[in-house]
């Protein structure tokens, strides 16, 4: 009887922009743990192109999709147990991802083809679905490791908005100083959907090393990162 053996040494995996920041991650991670050795290239890539038009009376609210979105792209690399030999260094470390479904949220986020190209829709009340979910969501993944206090932690929530980011602030009792960093991006490259994380994480990273932090994350262990799409 003979066998053969058969290893898959590249994928590639498409994800679905606006929550492919976070799935791509937790992807990578089962693909790292899951081969011994393994490395994982994960890249972004939004454009907002298709989304551009002129002004319309019957979609006023292309406006805030063209002025909230933004093209972008990174890349970066997942992989388990560092090599120390080969001077490997883990930024941040992925402990435990989970994926939700947000009640009342069905055609809250959506994009519809159109004669006209995309149109992207974000309805008004989900800065409100987000925040009024997002502290059972913290407890759920939290409860485990005994965390409970969330301005212990730092924040790299997924920046879709102004508007989301003020209502989770309030809903979870953040300082101000809290989502700074989500803020920033948000501010200097708006809204580029799956590729915010990567620019989140990377502008705390830089700027833990700048202040002289002992971690990656503010000095701070553990890490709350947030991302929405839709399903």
């Amino acid at each position: 009887m003979s066998s053969v053996s058969c290893y898959i040494s590249r994928v590639v995996s498409l994800a679905e922009p606006r929550s492919a920041g976070g799935t791509t991650l937790r992807l990578a991670k089962c693909l790292a743990e899951s081969r011994k050795g393994a490395r994982v290239l994960v890249v972004c890539a939004e454009t907002t192109t298709v989304l551009f038009r002129g002004p319309s009376e019957e979609h006023q609210d292309d406006l805030v999709t063209q002025a909230l979105f933004a093209d972008g792209a990174s890349a970066l690399i997942v992989g388990a147990d560092p090599d120390e030999a080969a001077h490997e260094r883990a930024s941040f470390v992925i402990v435990s991802t989970s994926q939700v479904l947000l009640p009342d949220s069905a055609g809250a986020i959506g994009g519809h083809v159109s004669e006209g190209g995309l149109l992207a829709t974000l309805h008004r009340d989900v800065p409100h679905i987000v925040s009024k979910n997002v502290e059972k969501c913290l407890e759920e993944a939290f409860t485990p490791f005994g965390i409970s206090d969330w301005n212990s932690i730092f924040w790299v929530p997924h920046p879709g908005g102004r508007a989301i980011l003020d209502q989770v602030e309030e809903r979870v009792g953040l300082k101000p100083e809290k989502l700074l960093i989500s803020r920033h991006v948000l501010a200097e490259y708006g809204n580029m959907s799956s590729v915010c994380v990567h620019f989140a994480f990377d502008e705390m990273r830089k700027r833990s090393a700048r202040e002289g932090k002992p971690t990656t994350g503010e000095g701070l262990e553990w890490v709350c990162y947030l991302d929405l799409g839709q399903a």
